[in-house]
């Protein structure tokens, strides 16, 4: 490891949670989660600060956070001895999630008024919205589980799953998933959505201008609820039986594209639209042809790939021109690639620490702060040099690296 990597790996532990009490102000928000325990006898705090320990240091299981129970790490951030897997399992499955989601509006605030969260040149904030299936199993069913029948090589088997929607917030040159919610027994995504973006509204009133979705949320109640509370909707329109697509495609076909990039790019954009009666206003659509050129990587030629896109919004000329409109529809791959995919993959928010419906809810919003912290950790504190000399993972192996060393200490805990 070079000497920048070297440096950035010196104490980060200690001072990334330094940079949450200093900077974010994390911890009073952080210790004022609560539980539906009536006597109990390891706090509340001392259980969220070890998951929020486990998630930055990316250790995967609640087992492999208690193989760290002998750093010297535990007694500094916790003023107690880490917890038994057991119960921190427990505990969690007993957390009042609205405590969760209060530290989380409180990095938003901090981020936001440090100017972290600044609005891409169009000058709208978009708010993502989208499904995820964190679990699945033919064995397993708690309280919580949607059930859904498969057919196999053995006949019909009854299989159960998890489902949530997640939201997030896409900046210039930042993201943050502010909420979950988990879809319920016999709803639909979108139900779960809208619950969702009430909530999310109260919450963070003036964070976002659009809220997006792909072809699923191309829903009259989707884009009713935006009209409803001053916000704007944009979706992938897809389905060829729908009158909307139908009519668009028509006027596409005697309507001149404009083109962009070298011609790379062709683009039309037709405001008015009426053939989607049960939205209560007219409707805009948007299309983009592009061609990109692509590297094989088996026999290393060259190959021209042409997409076709069509979104629909409410969104007018006035507010976002057709540039625009394309970027923000491109935007909403970003709760795949730097959302779901992130946590999934490198922080495992879909491994299921306790199968109960409250406790898979409670990590998973966890997992959103703890990504949350890092990021803006790494991209608002960290100097460009040290990020040159170490990317992400390196920086969060050497988190785990510490913890179980416990040379770091962490910073003291202040008392409550």
């Amino acid at each position: 490891m070079g000497q920048g990597a070297a440096a950035a790996g010196l104490n980060i532990l200690r001072r990334i949670l330094a940079y949450g009490r200093k900077v974010l102000r994390w911890e009073q928000a952080l210790d004022a989660i609560q539980d539906s325990r009536c006597r109990p006898q390891i706090s509340t705090s001392v259980v969220m600060r070890a998951v929020s320990v486990m998630f930055l240091s990316r250790l995967g299981s609640l087992n492999a956070l208690g193989q760290s129970r002998p750093s010297r790490f535990w007694e500094k951030w916790l003023n107690h001895s880490l917890p038994s897997p057991d119960t921190i399992g427990r505990v969690c499955s007993k957390v009042d999630v609205q405590g969760i989601r209060t530290l989380q509006r409180q990095v938003y605030s901090r981020l936001k008024r440090q100017k972290g969260l600044k609005a891409p040149g169009h000058g709208l904030m978009a708010l993502i919205v989208d499904g995820h299936e964190n679990h699945a199993s033919f064995h397993r069913c708690c309280s919580g589980c949607l059930q859904r029948t498969l057919q196999t090589t053995d006949g019909d088997r009854i299989q159960y799953y998890h489902r949530l929607v997640a939201a997030q917030l896409v900046g210039q040159d930042f993201r943050l998933m502010l909420d979950a919610e988990p879809v319920l027994p016999g709803e639909d995504e979108v139900g779960a959505a809208l619950r969702l973006l009430d909530r999310v509204l109260l919450a963070y009133p003036r964070a976002f201008d659009v809220i997006m979705g792909d072809a699923l949320y191309a829903d009259s109640r989707f884009f009713n609820w935006a009209r409803a509370h001053g916000k704007d909707a944009i979706a992938v329109l897809k389905d060829e039986r729908r009158d909307l697509l139908q009519d668009a495609r028509k006027l596409f076909e005697h309507t001149a594209p404009t083109a962009t990039d070298g011609g790379r790019c062709q683009s039309w954009d037709i405001e008015g639209f009426t053939s989607w009666p049960q939205v209560n206003c007219p409707v805009r659509v948007v299309r983009s042809v592009e061609t990109r050129t692509v590297r094989r990587q088996i026999d290393g030629q060259q190959e021209e790939l042409t997409s076709d896109w069509i979104w629909v919004t409410t969104l007018s000329s006035s507010r976002a021109s057709t540039r625009a409109v394309i970027q923000l529809g491109h935007a909403r791959w970003d709760i795949e690639n730097q959302g779901f995919n992130e946590l999934v993959n490198r922080w495992y928010a879909d491994h299921v620490y306790k199968h109960d419906p409250d406790a898979i809810l409670v990590f998973w919003l966890m997992a959103f702060v703890g990504l949350s912290l890092f990021l803006a950790f790494y991209h608002r504190n960290l100097k460009p040099a040290v990020r040159r000399a170490a990317s992400m993972l390196q920086i969060a192996r050497r988190i785990a690296a510490e913890l179980h060393d416990g040379r770091c200490g962490g910073p003291a805990r202040v008392p409550t």
